[in-house]
């Protein structure tokens, strides 16, 4: 999610020779391995279900109508400069890792800390409103979590094929995130100046009134730093520059080649002239 599912730790090359005097990889038990794949595949197979169900409440007209067509637009746009502007490399040098950026511990707690805030809470927050009746609740926040749950399909998606190369994965949750950005201001109007309490709300009235407009200024400060203090300076150009580094040894092993080849024809000629 924004980035995140993505930008991973990189995997290790099971290939690869150890230098002599250099530490060998430290190679995970197996137990250790089963415990972390099946916490992975349960955060998988939970991500999937959330994105399933909120798809089905979200195509029910509480998504407007450009939101709705925006995740085919920018489909169409991916797949467009995957092909004429960014292509995916071809060639040995091509690294086997899909990985952008290596996750440190504090990185994983700000992933979790941003699913938290950009899904869950949300999540809650509409399902809430379907028990209590509020549909202003739920108008206000279901577009932000349809965007969500296309970035979400959608990062999937394209980090898992060798078609995509590392700019168009990067620019996945970065149009996405500015969309999203715009909708939550939206958001913010209909709970910050549009929706109001009666008087003499009742306390569980008045929590819930509060929680809407935390919630949304919660998701406003956490993707706005997301987005111009991590995708844009740090994730984006990380993309690019795998992506040009990986056509400079691409482009240098093609010449090595072509040297080779001219050197080796060259000596059948030499013989012949001795």
């Amino acid at each position: 999610m924004s980035g995140m599912s993505v930008a991973a730790a990189p995997q290790s090359d099971p290939n690869k020779t150890t230098i002599k005097g250099e530490k060998p990889p430290q190679i995970m038990a197996p137990r250790q391995k089963e415990q972390i794949g099946g916490v992975m595949g349960s955060l998988r197979v939970i991500e999937l279900q959330l994105v399933a169900f909120i798809m089905v409440f979200s195509v029910t007209g509480l998504v407007p109508l450009l939101d709705l067509v925006f995740p085919a637009l920018t489909s169409i746009y991916l797949l467009i400069i995957s092909r004429l502007a960014f292509p995916a490399h071809r060639g040995p040098t091509t690294r086997g890792s899909r990985e952008i950026l290596q996750g440190s511990t504090l990185f994983r707690i700000y992933v979790v800390m941003g699913t938290t805030i950009g899904l869950f809470l949300p999540l809650a927050y509409v399902l809430g409103g379907f028990a209590r009746g509020d549909d202003h609740a739920v108008r206000s926040a279901t577009p932000h979590l349809f965007l969500l749950a296309f970035q979400i399909l959608t990062e999937n998606i394209v980090s898992g094929l060798s078609l995509f190369s590392p700019p168009v994965r990067a620019l996945v949750p970065l149009l996405y995130t500015v969309r999203r950005v715009f909708v939550i201001m939206d958001w913010i109007v209909d709970v910050w100046l549009i929706k109001t309490l009666p008087a003499n709300a009742p306390l569980k009235d008045v929590a819930w009134f509060w929680f809407g407009k935390s919630l949304a200024a919660a998701n406003l400060l956490y993707f706005s730093i997301n987005l111009f203090g991590f995708l844009i300076p740090r994730f984006l150009p990380r993309a690019f520059e795998i992506y040009f580094g990986e056509r400079d040894e691409i482009h240098a092993k093609a010449g090595e080649d072509k040297r080779s080849a001219a050197a080796n024809a060259s000596h059948p000629n030499d013989k012949k002239a001795d």
